[in-house]
């Protein structure tokens, strides 16, 4: 049976942790008065035995031996304890706590008081951010519920017309309809013409786009004003009597859909222009689009809420159980029954035991998302609403240690079979070393990348550090460290195979051994892109969408996970030069009429690697500058420039690798130094959050969640040896070309290595930063917002 204390630690939830009843401490307070007693206990026995042989031999049982004799000592030792309790029941008031004779005891009483307000506390001021937000969330459904509803009922209206109006003029060519009329259901809610309709040259068909405007303001502004929207200093009527007159907007209300890509940025801008030539200064528009974004983001608001009621109740079950618990405990040891009895009723009291709000409120976002987004299916609803992580089976383990030893024994049959052809030697296959070398270290470095992630979700998992809220992935297809494993020693299988493969064909003389490292791109491209469900489709996805948001900075909102991943890519440089010249060597048919050196010799080609040296340091600073504009953070700002240092710094290395001058020596060592400073004190300060001034832990900060502070100081000596991997550079050590290429691989490897270990540190900072700000559920934007104005 697994002890409460350990199940208690499994179940909080760690965000919150800090405002869980402190468990440990009040059972280590339970110690000490059981310590306590015992001691009291002997110290009292020793004491006693002569009063209690005097008075046996008062009372004439002389020196012999009674079999009552132990049952006498027994109440002899707790008679006056029973007297002292009894006279503190009467001379206590009943409606306090019983003041005990023991220090320990009153200590426990003291902390459980100020644990169970801390709890209450915490719980009232949760449970009313929910409720205002629930409240909130049913307000905003009810206004796109009528949005909807409005445009569904004009859309059938238009639909109708647009039959009649079929008929009538079928002899005759009709001109095209504008926007107001369109099957694209966006509305300009002024009760006005666009000027592609002013310019149609049809009275009748301007006179009913106005008038469609304007009943689709008139309902769309009732239907605000019925969801308690008000219009600050607009009346929310019509400047004259007819239906077609000028309609006084409501300015103040907006469908408010965050410009997170490229397209809503371009929508949001052309409304905003619209609004700024206006000369009534009264644009709003309404159009299918924006309400789908409005009731995704509903929907998500929805989720959160629900996660959200989910952990406040699991914190108020886990509570009371723990109160329970340790009350119990204390009974047991102090005897205390009255002053246990009187805590036990002020706990039942307390609003996180007995408010059932969370409930009610619980059981009706459910029903509602039941209803609007689920279709009434409840499988449905509770998939979104409650997703379960898979059952962890014993196939993902079976197949890791497959493929392991599988990628094992053809590494070393590729080794003995390309000793004995004598391709690794200094007169080998020059053409051959340069294909093998940069396939097997492209998809060599992914697969150690991928297993190092698999080390940080094990890491993460094991500090129960919530990397899916951290990085806002699904709890149902979000990878585990089995996964991560699986898909590293998948793809050394893969690949030592191939080369395997091409070994043996380029022995036996086929023409075409060289496709075979082609070819495994092309697979390894079409399982990238495959739509089907196999092999972690969700996680491709994930991948490719954050790819696109890198790749096209600062057009995309930067999230967690874009520049976290960002971050990954400034440690894959090498492997970027690597793709480099694997396209340009197979995609552009080099392998069949020209020599490997047509790529590395061209002008363009060294060109495209100066620009991939530093790219991935382009994207992060352009995430950074997102963000600046975006958050208005001065320390964004800094950030971006130490990634520009690092471009610089790059771009000189690039240089001196070209011209190895002395004067270009010095400008290396002086680029590369300050950007390994700004670096450094980044990971160190910002990243990781040491140098903590003031705090307990020496040079570190005052939350750990390793237990051995040594490890912390290990860490930062490790981050800064491999920081200073640079020097290799300007060292120009003599070696072979085979060692020169082995040496890159080594020092590629242990950049990644570095950035696997850094992620730990990374996220470890960033969860506590959640503890603090008590952070469990994402707070999602609601659409429909009301603008203050002066």
């Amino acid at each position: 049976m697994v002890k409460f204390s350990r199940e208690y630690d499994a179940s909080i939830i760690p965000e919150w942790k800090p405002a869980f009843v402190d468990y440990k401490g009040l059972k280590k307070l339970i110690k000490k008065i059981k310590v306590a007693r015992r001691d009291a206990d002997d110290s009292s026995a020793g004491d006693s035995s002569p009063e209690t042989a005097a008075g046996v031999e008062s009372v004439g049982y002389g020196g012999g031996f009674s079999m009552l004799d132990p049952v006498r000592a027994l109440a002899a030792r707790f008679a006056p304890r029973v007297q002292a309790t009894s006279e503190d029941e009467e001379s206590g008031d009943s409606g306090e706590f019983v003041r005990s004779t023991d220090k320990h005891e009153r200590e426990f009483l003291e902390k459980a008081d100020e644990e169970l307000e801390k709890v209450n506390t915490f719980y009232a001021a949760q449970e009313a951010e929910l409720l205002g937000r629930g409240e909130a969330l049913i307000d905003q459904l009810r206004i796109l519920a009528d949005v909807k509803r409005i445009l569904d009922d004009h859309a059938a209206t238009r639909h109708a017309r647009g039959s009649l109006l079929g008929r009538s003029r079928s002899m005759r060519a009709v001109a095209p309809p504008s926007p107001a009329l369109s099957n694209s259901g966006r509305y300009l809610l002024s009760g006005l013409a666009t000027p592609q309709s002013m310019s149609d040259g049809s009275v009748e068909l301007q006179q009913a786009q106005m008038t469609e405007g304007a009943a689709v303001a008139d309902e769309v502004m009732a239907a605000l004003e019925r969801n308690g929207v008000s219009f600050v200093g607009l009346p929310g009527k019509k400047e004259g009597s007819g239906r077609g007159g000028r309609l006084q907007l409501p300015s103040t209300v907006r469908i408010d859909i965050p410009a997170s890509n490229p397209g809503r940025a371009a929508l949001k801008v052309w409304e905003e222009l619209v609004n700024v030539l206006r000369k009534d200064g009264a644009a709003a528009f309404v159009h299918r689009k924006k309400v789908q974004h409005a009731e995704k983001n509903i929907r998500d608001a929805f989720m959160a809420l629900y996660r959200g009621l989910e952990l406040l109740k699991k914190f108020s079950s886990l509570n009371v159980k723990a109160f329970t618990k340790i009350l119990k405990k204390f009974v047991k040891v102090s005897e205390q029954q009255r002053a246990t009895d009187l805590f036990s009723q002020k706990s039942k009291r307390s609003s996180f035991s007995t408010s059932n709000k969370v409930l009610q409120l619980s059981d009706e976002v459910e029903s509602l998302f039941l209803k609007n987004f689920a279709g009434n299916d409840r499988m449905v609803a509770m998939k979104y609403l409650n997703p379960q992580r898979p059952k962890n089976t014993h196939m993902i383990t079976f197949l890791v240690g497959l493929f392991t030893g599988t990628f094992v024994s053809l590494f070393i049959i590729y080794a003995i079979l390309a000793h004995v052809s004598g391709i690794f030697a200094s007169a080998g296959n020059t053409a051959y070393m340069e294909i093998v070398y940069h396939v097997f270290s492209m998809f060599a470095l992914i697969s150690l990348h991928c297993f190092l992630y698999g080390c940080n979700l094990f890491m993460w998992k094991s500090t129960r550090i919530n990397q899916n809220f951290i990085f806002d992935f699904a709890p149902n297809t979000a990878l585990t460290h089995r996964d991560a494993f699986l898909m590293s020693a998948s793809i050394m299988c893969t690949v030592v195979t191939a080369l395997v493969i091409n070994l043996f064909l380029r022995n036996a003389g086929a023409s075409y051994a060289n496709a075979v490292p082609g070819g495994l791109i092309v697979l390894s491209a079409g399982l990238l892109f495959c739509p089907f469900n196999v092999f972690y489709r969700s996680t491709r996805y994930c991948f490719m969408r954050i790819m696109r948001n890198i790749i096209f900075s600062p057009f995309y909102k930067v999230l967690m996970a874009d520049f976290f991943m960002a971050d990954q890519l400034t440690s894959q440089i090498p492997l970027l030069r690597h793709m480099e010249f694997a396209a340009c060597y197979f995609m552009a048919g080099s392998f069949r009429a020209n020599p490997y050196e047509t790529c590395t010799n061209s002008q363009q080609y060294k060109h495209l690697a100066y620009a991939i040296s530093f790219l991935p340091y382009y994207w992060r600073a352009m995430q950074c500058l997102r963000r600046y504009f975006e958050e208005h953070d001065i320390n964004q700002l800094a950030n971006a420039g130490k990634y520009v240092s690092a471009m610089v710094a790059a771009a000189v290395r690039f240089k001196y690798s070209a011209t190895p001058t002395p004067f270009w020596v010095w400008l290396v060592l002086i680029s590369s130094s300050g950007a390994t400073v700004y670096q450094l004190y980044w990971d160190f300060v910002k990243d990781w959050g040491f140098f903590t001034p003031k705090s307990k832990n020496l040079w570190l900060r005052d939350g750990l969640i390793l237990k051995n502070k040594f490890t912390y100081y290990i860490s930062m000596m490790l981050n800064l040896v491999l920081r200073l991997a640079w020097t290799e550079s300007v060292m120009k050590i003599r070696v072979s070309k085979n060692e020169t290429r082995l040496l890159d691989f080594s020092l590629a490897s242990l950049e990644i290595i570095r950035r696997g270990h850094w992620n730990f540190y990374r996220l470890e900072n960033e969860h506590l930063n959640n503890v603090g700000k008590f952070r469990a559920v994402k707070t999602v934007p609601l659409p429909f917002r009301e603008l203050e104005t002066d």
